[in-house]
């Protein structure tokens, strides 16, 4: 991945989409603010779905006319040459018509693909966050909870052994010491427990919908293709049953296409609201949770924005450091000149230093984790 990431810029057709009427269900115009919780927010994404129930029962008004004029305003008799010429029309207008529905067809086929592969990149974005949220707080909740139940434990025990021995004991309260500080650097982190399960569920619950919208839109499309073939097969044979049936089904059809438009419509503003302005949402939503300017910090990544977490960085490593190597150097004395008087202290010392080192690389690998490119994968 490049060292910076390229400015957020959303397609073309997204700020077409996000350009749409906003009216609720009152005919009152409202602003294209993404607001999902907003009760006039989503009667405006209902009222786009009611223009399509408008233009469906349009399409059907229409059909019905036709029909009706087919049946009741038909002569009785014609010239057989005008009778040819109004069935060669017909024909060709139904043929014209069944090729436009397969290609038709075709684009929805290629565009229920891309939609499915696009949500399958959100879902795994998703997932590589949550992932990543899920180590720094492992790292965190890990190291911490060394530091104040393993180190103190060894500490109390070491003190027990050493209480003969003021000096060795003074030792040990100057590393409890310093380990209280790195647990208080620590705790300056956010809580990114809460933010880890919600976008867990947030995937689960956009792959699940996703399967069956997927599932839904591919057998409408496979319906539609069957009815055009069908059609065009009864216009071959002259089959008036087939060609009756065909009708009906195509009304069916023709009712499902206008209310997945409907659907499609509303939720296609929806997101383009969304990813037009992704980044408003997102500190509305996470500001109990997070600060603002780290979520700026992590949807931008860009280098001309100072890392909120480079003063903790900077700070714990130095704290990190000092300390560790601070205590690294009392538990080398403790082993050098404690241990030949407390042959028992050897194991608790080891532990520590063990621990110490295990805390100075969770520390390194907190510092890479911190960096917005983690999340920007």
């Amino acid at each position: 991945m490049s060292s910076a990431r390229v400015d957020y810029i959303a397609p073309w057709w997204t700020y077409w989409l996000h350009e749409f009427p906003h009216v609720n269900l009152r005919f009152q115009p409202l602003d294209h603010t993404f607001k999902p919780q907003d009760e006039n927010y989503q009667q405006s994404l209902i009222f786009l779905g009611c223009v399509a129930a408008a233009g469906l029962g349009v399409n059907l008004l229409c059909l019905a006319i036709y029909l009706s004029c087919l049946c009741c305003c038909r002569k009785d008799e014609e010239e057989e040459e005008s009778k040819k010429s109004n069935s060669c029309c017909v024909t060709w207008a139904a043929v014209a018509a069944g090729l436009i529905c397969c290609v038709a067809v075709g684009v929805g086929f290629y565009g229920n693909s891309e939609t499915n592969d696009g949500v399958y990149q959100l879902t795994y974005s998703l997932y590589n966050a949550n992932h990543t949220l899920a180590g720094v707080d492992s790292l965190v909740t890990g190291t911490a909870g060394g530091m104040q139940s393993g180190l103190n434990e060894h500490l109390s025990r070491l003190g027990e052994i050493f209480a003969a021995r003021g000096d060795f004991v003074q030792t040990l309260q100057f590393m409890q010491q310093m380990s209280d500080n790195i647990i208080k650097q620590l705790l300056g982190l956010p809580d990114w427990e809460k933010a880890k399960v919600d976008l867990a569920a947030i995937a689960d619950q956009t792959a699940y919908v996703e399967y069956y919208r997927w599932l839904t839109y591919l057998l409408i499309l496979i319906l539609d293709l069957v009815i055009c073939l069908a059609a065009c097969l009864g216009l071959a044979k002259q089959s008036r049953w087939l060609l009756t049936t065909m009708m009906v089904c195509g009304v069916l059809t023709l009712i499902l296409s206008w209310a997945s438009l409907g659907a499609d419509v509303a939720t296609a503003v929806g997101t383009s609201d969304f990813c037009v302005a992704p980044d408003k949402f997102l500190m509305n939503q996470t500001k109990d949770v997070i600060s603002s300017d780290i979520v700026h910090y992590y949807l931008y990544c860009s280098q001309t924005l100072p890392n909120p977490f480079q003063q903790f960085v900077l700070q714990s490593l130095t704290v990190f450091q000092r300390s560790l190597t601070t205590m690294q150097i009392q538990i080398q004395g403790l082993l050098q000149f404690a241990v030949p008087l407390f042959p028992t202290a050897e194991r608790d010392l080891l532990s520590i230093q063990h621990l110490l080192n295990n805390s100075e690389a969770s520390l390194h690998q907190l510092t890479a984790l911190l960096d917005c490119r983690g999340l920007n994968k």
